[in-house]
C-alpha cells in the first residue's frame, strides 16, 4: 500500500501549480505587460498545461468514485472519455512539453543564464518560484506516470499532434517578434536567421524524441499485456 494515495499526490500537486500560477501572474514585471503578456513564454503555457492536466486527473478521480459499483453504464462511459483525455494529455502534451521545458531551461542557463533567464529577473520571481516553474515539473509528472498506467494514442496521430503544437508555438514567437521587433527569448537576438532556423527545427524533433521517451518510459514501467483496461485504472 502506498504512503500517499496517488488521489491525495494529485490534489497536492494541483494545488502546488495553482499557487505557483497565482503567484506568477502577480508579479508585475514589464514582460507581462507588452503584447502577448504572459502566453508569450512557453514556461507559463506549461504550467497551464500541468495545471489543465492534473485537474482532469482530479476530476477523473472523483468522477471514479462517484460511480464506482454504480452500474451505471452510460456514467461509466463518460468516465472512460474523461481518462481517454487524461491519457491524451499526459501523452502528447504534459510529458513532452514539460520536460523540454526543464532540459531546455537548465541546459541555456548552466551556459548563460543571461541568454534565457537574466539576474533582472531576480528582482521580480523568487528563487522557489523559479523552481517551481522550471524545476519540479519534471518530478511532479514522473510521479504521475509512475502512480497510474496512461494509455497512449497511436504513434502517428501523436506524433502529429506534438509537431502541430510545436510548429504552432514557433509561429507565435516569430508572430510576436513581427509584432514588436523584439524576441520572447533573448540569446535568439543573438543568433542569426540560420541558426534560428535551425535551432527552431531542432526543437521540433527533440519535442517528438521527448514524445517517444514518454512512450517507452510509459511501457517500461507499466506491463500493458498485465494491465486492465485503461478505464478501469484510475
Amino acid at each position: 500500500m502506498a504512503l500517499v494515495p496517488c488521489q491525495v499526490l494529485r490534489v497536492a500537486i494541483l494545488l502546488s501549480y495553482c499557487s505557483i500560477l497565482c503567484n506568477y501572474k502577480a508579479i508585475e514585471m514589464p514582460s507581462h505587460q507588452t503584447y502577448g503578456g504572459s502566453w508569450k513564454f512557453l514556461t507559463f503555457i506549461d504550467l497551464v498545461i500541468q495545471a489543465v492536466f492534473f485537474g482532469i486527473c482530479v476530476l477523473t478521480d472523483l468522477s471514479s468514485l462517484l460511480t464506482r459499483g454504480s452500474g451505471n453504464q452510460e456514467q461509466e462511459r463518460q468516465l472512460k472519455k474523461l481518462i481517454s483525455l487524461r491519457d491524451w494529455m499526459l501523452a502528447v502534451l504534459a510529458f513532452p512539453v514539460g520536460v523540454f521545458v526543464v532540459a531546455v531551461f537548465w541546459i541555456i542557463y548552466a551556459y548563460d543564464r543571461e541568454m534565457i533567464y537574466p539576474k533582472l529577473l531576480d528582482n521580480f520571481i523568487p528563487g522557489w518560484l523559479n523552481h517551481g516553474m522550471h524545476t519540479t515539473v519534471l518530478p511532479f509528472i514522473l510521479i504521475e506516470m509512475r502512480t497510474s498506467h496512461h494509455a497512449y494514442p497511436s504513434r502517428s496521430s501523436g506524433l502529429a499532434a506534438i509537431c502541430t503544437f510545436s510548429v504552432g508555438y514557433i509561429l507565435w514567437v516569430c508572430w510576436v517578434h513581427h509584432v514588436t521587433g523584439m524576441w520572447v527569448y533573448p540569446f535568439l537576438e543573438h543568433i542569426g536567421p540560420g541558426a534560428r532556423i535551425l535551432f527552431f527545427g531542432s526543437t521540433t524533433i527533440l519535442m517528438n524524441f521527448l514524445y517517444l521517451l514518454g512512450e517507452v518510459l510509459n511501457s517500461y514501467i507499466w506491463d500493458t499485456q498485465r494491465k486492465p483496461p485503461s478505464w478501469q485504472d484510475t
